[in-house]
């Protein structure tokens, strides 16, 4: 594993995002969390997983580089569906994934936490879906999660405004669970983990799978939408300049094309 490692014990396995300095979700990576889940999946000692991020963040969002090695609407489209494909088997997962946010879970990082089952936030991380800052769309299914969460106005405030919001606001605004302070984060996190660990793991499986029937049809016309847009929009010239300007940490300059 190049981006992350992994291990386990008494039950409990821990996915580590080792990809500094911002944790950003390359498809490299994700490839790695693909494997990663299909041998904690296969392993019965497993009865519960926990994500979190090395160094300074979560997750502060996908690898802007490496779109600029994208050229194709099309393979934009295919990156998204990869994305959404992954993070639809998080949430169907049948061992519960619990999310330790701390510092920033932003962009494909946010995704990345909503596709958990449980999230846990240190109080000062910053949550937000900030695309639309660089001319561009979430496309790992950020526009149908977010909603579902904390209602559609909600949500389209931070979408078009590009601001994140603290944990604290998040779970008043219902996206995670609980907030602590960042020392606290791992432990409260772990207490919770270990009170899962040694439950039924087919009462478990069975409760992931009815909770996953108030997901409707509408969602995955909304999330094959979301990457056909995604494939569109990325290949926009604003969105060439959104991602030029922020590799160059500058102001984008749109001109609506």
């Amino acid at each position: 594993m190049e981006y992350l490692k992994w291990s386990y014990q008494d039950r409990i396995a821990t996915i580590t995002i080792e990809r500094p300095p911002a944790n950003a979700l390359s498809s490299g990576l994700l490839r790695e969390l693909s494997a990663v889940l299909d041998e904690i999946e296969s392993n019965q000692e497993i009865g519960v997983v926990v994500i979190h991020g090395e160094g300074r963040f979560f997750s502060a969002g996908a690898d802007i580089k490496e779109f600029t090695t994208v050229t194709s609407s099309e393979g934009f489209t295919n990156l998204g569906k990869f994305g959404q494909d992954l993070f639809d088997r998080m949430e169907k997962f049948p061992k519960p994934i619990i999310a330790a946010i701390h510092g920033a879970a932003l962009g494909g990082g946010l995704e990345l936490a909503m596709a958990c089952h449980i999230r846990y936030v240190s109080e000062n991380a910053k949550l937000g879906l900030p695309e639309l800052q660089l001319g561009l769309i979430p496309g790992f299914a950020g526009t149908q999660r977010l909603p579902r969460y904390i209602g559609v106005a909600r949500a389209a405030e931070m979408l078009f405004s590009s601001e994140p919001i603290t944990g604290l606001e998040a779970v008043q605004y219902g996206l995670v669970n609980r907030a602590f302070p960042e020392i606290r984060l791992l432990e409260e996190t772990y207490k919770l983990a270990g009170k899962i660990a040694n439950k039924s793991s087919g009462s478990i499986r069975a409760t992931i799978e009815l909770l996953n029937y108030a997901k409707t049809e509408e969602f995955y016309e909304g999330t094959k939408r979301e990457s056909e847009l995604f494939g569109e929009v990325f290949v926009s010239k604003d969105a060439k300049e959104g991602i030029q300007a922020f590799l160059e940490k500058r102001e984008p300059n749109f001109k609506g094309v």
